[in-house]
């Protein structure tokens, strides 16, 4: 009798112990995403939705509780898939859209901006590093925890534990001047040729201007030494360089140092290396972006011109049709980057009519906002590029405007 006691006792510890396991297994497979707000400090978004999606399988949506919080939906909960893209939505924000891996991270919404020419620049990160921090350097500012005001610009949310987020919002960019951004790994800051931010971080940056998320930047795994990743330029015209370059930096004031060099330079940071299917598929993403466009589908055209220029950033052509689509759809601050980058992009016999033409069209917007002297700029720089009657009569019309004799 006792024997059959003890076997018993021994199968019911064993069958304890499976049961204990495979708790800690699902435990250990439990995955989540948080969502937060990126100009409040730890201000959770209720309400949001999240859309999971991968090519050859059927979407799957969640909805962000109190906490602002989801449980990963089957079936992409299991493997943190870097093939899956995640979209963010919710009213009165940003649309957000990342790639994996994405397990157990966290993401900010940005709130929508009115001004032409804001910038909101937001960091987010893993577990670790516990403390990276952004960092802006332009003429006369350097923005960054130490220094978290500036001229039209400030530091909204400083993080100092983990996931994020870090954001710095540019409230307008002054006409004329070059920003470089940087994200600063300060957990280790005094160790020279650290591959942490590189290695560990799963930094992403996403820019956002008006109501799109119109850049996403993802750190190098590839264990880059340095403690400072120089991310990219905003140069006088507005336009987006990446740099993607990876220094050393002990302070503050060394991270200001080495940004004031790289606004110094007119270098090129190097192109993007864009295989030939890609060139050929974003050729036909545009021209179905069109035909979106010549049928009044204006938000299938953004999404098509978009993937036009993912898979070629030097698709000229894609950005200029961008910026006629937003601006049929009221949205004149991403008009005016997507115009900005045509220029940028602009070549051939016909490099001057392009440039021109878009010059033109981002006075047209300054115009209709009042914004005189900024539409004034943008008409003179369309007619040092070609002669044209109406951008004389852009020229007086802001001329009268502003007094002007």
């Amino acid at each position: 009798m006792l024997k059959t006691h003890f076997f018993a006792t021994v199968r019911l510890l064993i069958l304890l112990a499976i049961l204990c396991n495979f708790s800690l297994a699902v435990a250990q497979q439990k995955t989540e995403i948080q969502v937060l707000s990126a100009t409040v400090k730890d201000q959770t978004i209720q309400g949001a939705t999240i859309i999971f999606q991968k090519n050859g399988e059927t979407s799957v949506t969640a909805t962000t509780d109190s906490q602002g919080r989801i449980s990963i939906p089957s079936p992409f909960g299991g493997v943190d898939d870097p093939s899956v893209t995640i979209i963010i939505k919710k009213d009165g924000y940003s649309t957000l859209v990342a790639k994996g891996p994405y397990n157990n991270l966290t993401y900010a919404l940005s709130p929508t901006m009115q001004e032409l020419d804001g910038i909101r620049i937001v960091l987010n990160w893993g577990s670790s590093p516990e403390d990276l921090d952004s960092h802006i350097s332009y003429p006369g500012n350097h923005i960054c925890y130490h220094h978290k005001t500036g001229s039209l610009a400030n530091l909204d949310v400083d993080d100092v534990d983990g996931y994020g987020p870090e954001t710095i919002t540019i409230e307008r960019k002054a006409q004329g001047q070059k920003y470089v951004y940087a994200v600063h790994n300060y957990s280790a800051k005094d160790m020279s040729s650290n591959t942490d931010l590189s290695a560990k971080s799963n930094a992403s940056v996403f820019v956002y201007i008006g109501n799109t998320l119109i850049r996403t930047y993802k750190v190098p795994e590839m264990r880059k030494a340095g403690n400072l990743w120089i991310v990219f330029m905003i140069d006088e015209y507005g336009t987006f360089v990446d740099i993607n370059k990876f220094q050393d930096a002990s302070t503050w004031e060394r991270v200001r140092a080495n940004l004031e060099t790289f606004r110094g330079k007119d270098e090129s940071f190097g192109d993007p290396v864009i295989s030939q299917n890609d060139i050929q598929e974003s050729k036909v993403a545009n021209r179905k972006g069109e035909e979106a466009y010549h049928a009044g589908n204006l938000e299938l055209s953004v999404e098509l011109y978009q993937k036009a220029i993912e898979l070629n950033p030097n698709n000229g052509q894609a950005y200029s049709n961008l910026g006629l689509s937003f601006q049929k759809l009221n949205r004149e601050a991403e008009a005016i980057w997507a115009n900005r980058k045509a220029i940028s992009l602009a070549n051939g016999p016909h490099t001057s009519t392009i440039q021109a033409s878009s010059y033109y069209n981002i006075g047209k917007i300054y115009e209709k906002k009042g914004q005189w002297a900024d539409a004034l700029q943008h008409y003179s720089w369309a007619r040092e590029r070609k002669q044209h009657s109406a951008y004389d009569n852009g020229i007086r019309r802001m001329n009268e405007k502003l007094g002007n004799n």
